[in-house]
């Protein structure tokens, strides 16, 4: 790529400014921040370091957040450092866009800042910033790889509504970094959502083609495949209600391509991030049970 929204070559070294430290569970909740090459702006992710990363690289174990969340909601709310520990995983969590006064906004709480939705942006004036799926694929484990006790050769990605889409995304366009697979609450068809037109068509632009690189059911029927998929999804979910997560158009498409996925409903929960962490234990094992296997 040439022009005005380049990015840059890969850095030789990456550096990163500890924004907080507490020790949990035997092992230590980080805050980092570190100048990301593809979003071209100051990052901040958390990542708990387990106990057991004290006798070498333990597996690595991505979450990916939902619409208006930084880093710190899944940190604070989703209680996955006792799980971490128990397990020996490393959790990172990045932020879900680019920030700061250089980063353009908009007034929605759905698109702009909190809402990167894990897409490579190519229209103005989001393409010089918004490259969340470079910075999930490429910078994250970069940095990470680079600074901390990761066995980079062991690793499993996660998240919920937004960042379920973005896991599924992830995952199937890069079938060979991710052992284990798990979502709550997913966005599985975007192109098929009115959400997912206004974004898409922001970031993306008009040509409706371009989005099926970012709809994990259309990369199924495409051809892509992944690990095994597990979800859980709550039957009193507004948004499952309002018929935005189309999980039964990506059970089909997986279905027929014989992509491996067991759906859960969890009768009686919502959207929220109680509904998270009621759940954790049971994704934070099924990555364990995969990656320590």
């Amino acid at each position: 790529m040439t022009g005005p929204n380049a990015i840059p070559p890969k850095a030789s070294t990456m550096t990163l400014e500890t924004v907080s430290a507490s020790k949990c569970f035997g092992g230590t909740q980080y805050v980092y921040a570190h100048e990301a090459r593809t979003t071209r702006c100051r990052m901040q992710f958390s990542a708990y370091v387990p106990p057991q990363a004290a006798d070498g690289p333990v597996p690595v174990l991505t979450w990916l957040s939902g619409l208006t969340c930084t880093e710190e909601n899944f940190t604070v709310k989703a209680a996955v450092q006792r799980h971490a520990a128990e397990h020996g995983l490393l959790v990172v969590a990045p932020d879900t866009s680019p920030r700061g006064e250089a980063v353009p906004d908009d007034e929605a709480w759905d698109l702009g800042t909190g809402a990167g939705f894990y897409v490579n942006a190519t229209q103005d004036p989001w393409a010089g910033h918004y490259r969340m799926y470079d910075y999930v694929v490429e910078d994250l484990p970069d940095v990470v790889v680079a600074n901390l006790p990761a066995d980079m050769s062991r690793r499993g990605l996660f998240g919920h509504s937004m960042g379920g889409h973005g896991t599924l995304v992830v995952a199937l366009r890069n079938p060979d970094h991710y052992k284990s697979v798990s979502v709550l609450a997913p966005i599985c068809a975007p192109t098929e959502t009115g959400l997912g037109e206004k974004v898409f068509g922001a970031y993306l632009g008009p040509d409706r083609e371009t989005w099926r690189a970012y709809d994990a059911t259309e990369l199924v029927k495409d051809g892509h495949t992944c690990a095994p998929v597990l979800i859980d999804q709550g039957d009193e979910d507004e948004f499952f209600k309002m018929g935005a997560m189309k999980i039964d158009a990506f059970q089909a498409a997986c279905a027929a391509a014989g992509q491996p996925v067991t759906l859960r409903m969890q009768q009686g929960y919502d959207h929220g991030y109680f509904f998270v962490q009621t759940f954790m234990a049971d994704h934070v094992a099924y990555h364990a049970g995969i990656l320590n296997g």
